[in-house]
């Protein structure tokens, strides 16, 4: 197609209706450190921060303020914010008396087949699991957000949803940021949404435009008004469904009646003198922090020093190994018996650094589980109330804007959450890990993630809430930010900003930020046998920590739009 047809065809399906005259900014600015008295919010979007800012005022608590900015970014961060996603939420009151472990994670549809991104020669399509409807999970965010705030919050839902549907509706000016992101995805949506959505405009968009999203706005009205049910069943389901059946997505509308956020035992597990409170299964990040931290424990980190050789080698081949047990044993435990307690018991974990060299790299093909019988685009938030309780919550669509299918009538993005899965043993997904039996697609399961909510607690009280997106960097991320503040002294602005490197098993590379080595350090690990590959940034770390005074110091990653808020 020439250029100027398809600009006339963009021009045509995509060119928005903006009304800006008579609209009042949002003002907002990027706050990195933040230290307050009383209560701390940290988020991907300072609008959010402020959202949940303004209901800690109100006397909403640390899981009233969770569930506003969860609706908020569903507005002011479209491309992990969401309603057509899933998450999962930790509390932990401010003594440990009430520990609380959500988990709202999408579904597969009830029609949905072990080999359905099979083609006929058995060869994964991934296109298929990545765009469109027929990638989408059923989305858990609405109900888990309902059970959340009806068990445990003090404000009315309306109250908590109420400044999700002002944003939404007067609309609020985007980022640079978000203007490249917006700009990038043009035609990915244009190929999969059905009638325009409020993400795509003709000409480019520019730092400072309004984004308004009328749809998006009566879709949240419908929930605040109706509960669950407003998402469930009724006029928004129905649109559901009318964009499934246009697209040939999976989802019914007895799949959606039927979902149900799941309430789990926390995982939690004592490490020096911190006690640390997490996601367990369908959550391999729980698990994997448990094992990083238990490979390291026996080995002076400290001496050796902040990204000095023998501190990057011992972490790195710790995470080798605790990913090759997330590739083999971990999956949803609804339908596969993941071995918890032996994953994460001391002795097993020991055992698995049996043959670490201090001087060699170990060969990923020669590495594997320990034998026992028995997404990268998402978003963070880290909260902190007057009463010292806090939230943990990690949320996404899977990949940055989900499937790029806009429900067309109710202004909102459905995940692509079915990549998550293994569509076939061996073969990696889109974040390159690789899975097998234990985390095959299966009606109503979930797939396996890497999303880690943390609460730390020292001496009885929370001490540190942290978690970040990034997909199957996410528990190395959460560790490395643990171990710098722990172990390398660091503050925690340093610890969050600082450099960061992974390692998955699979690929055979330690990824790395630029500049993460120093010139040194990056020769002398490829001489130990290690190939180091660069790549953008890792993360966006959300932190809070208690600081010596009893205050308490937020901290928003410099990667991102992110910041913090206290008062």
């Amino acid at each position: 197609m020439k250029k100027t047809t398809l600009s006339i065809l963009l021009a045509f399906l995509f060119a928005p209706l903006f009304c800006q005259a008579q609209l009042v900014p949002f003002p907002y600015t990027f706050q990195k450190e933040v230290v307050s008295d009383t209560g701390m919010v940290v988020t991907a979007h300072p609008l959010a921060t402020k959202v949940g800012l303004e209901i800690l005022k109100k006397g909403g608590n640390a899981i009233d303020a969770a569930v506003a900015i969860q609706f908020a970014l569903a507005v002011v961060f479209p491309e992990a914010g969401n309603i057509g996603g899933g998450g999962f939420m930790i509390f932990r009151d401010a003594k440990g008396k009430k520990v609380l472990a959500l988990d709202y994670r999408e579904k597969a549809p009830a029609a949905a087949k072990e080999k359905m991104y099979l083609d006929s020669m058995g060869n994964v399509m991934p296109n298929k699991s990545r765009y469109g409807t027929l990638s989408c999970g059923v989305p858990g965010t609405v109900d888990g957000m309902w059970q959340a705030q009806f068990y445990n919050g003090r404000l009315t839902w309306a109250q908590v949803i109420n400044p999700a549907i002002e944003l939404a509706d007067k609309g609020f000016q985007i980022t640079e940021q978000e203007a490249q992101n917006l700009n990038a995805e043009k035609l990915t949506f244009a190929r999969n949404c059905s009638l325009s959505p409020a993400f795509v405009k003709y000409d480019n968009w520019k730092a400072g435009d309004w984004l308004i999203q009328k749809d998006l706005a009566e879709t949240l009205r419908r929930i605040a008004g109706d509960g669950r049910e407003g998402f469930y069943s009724g006029p928004t389901a129905a649109l559901i469904i009318k964009e499934m059946e246009r697209k040939g997505g999976l989802i019914t509308l007895e799949d959606l009646k039927a979902y149900k956020s799941e309430w789990r035992t926390p995982l939690e597990f004592d490490w020096k003198d911190l006690h640390i409170t997490t996601m367990p299964p369908p959550s391999s990040g729980g698990i994997i922090l448990r094992q990083l931290l238990g490979m390291v424990d026996d080995y002076p980190l400290k001496s050796y020093g902040f990204h000095s050789t023998a501190a990057v080698h011992l972490m790195v081949e710790a995470e080798r190994r605790a990913y090759a047990d997330r590739a083999t044993h971990m999956g949803d435990p609804d339908f596969w018996k993941v071995p918890v307690k032996t994953l994460t018991d001391s002795v097993y974990i020991k055992a698995r650094m049996v043959d670490f060299k201090p001087d060699t790299a170990s060969n990923s093909s020669k590495v594997f589980a320990g034998g026992i019988k028995e997404s990268e685009e998402t978003t963070h938030f880290s909260v902190v109330d007057r009463d010292g309780n806090a939230v943990s919550v990690t949320t996404t669509l899977n990949d940055s804007y989900g499937s790029r299918t806009v429900v067309a009538g109710a202004g909102f993005i459905l995940n692509n959450e079915m990549d998550d899965f293994s569509a076939k043993p061996g073969v990696a997904n889109m974040y390159g890990a690789v899975g097998g039996k234990a985390n095959a697609i299966a009606p109503n399961k979930r797939p396996l993630s890497s999303m880690t909510p943390t609460i730390v607690s020292k001496a009885g009280k929370n001490w540190l809430i942290l978690g970040t997106p990034g997909g199957t960097t996410i528990p190395t991320s959460v560790f490395q930010v643990i171990v710098n503040v722990s172990e390398f002294g660091q503050t925690l602005p340093e610890a969050v900003q600082a450099k960061r490197f992974h390692h998955q098993w699979k690929p055979n590379q330690i990824s790395a930020e630029e500049g993460c080595f120093s010139e040194e350090v990056a020769a002398k690990l490829e001489r130990m046998g290690h190939t180091i590959h660069y790549r953008e940034s890792i993360g966006r770390m959300e932190a809070i920590m208690r600081l010596p005074n009893g205050k308490w110091q937020g901290v928003a990653d410099g990667r991102g739009d992110d910041s913090a808020g206290g008062y």
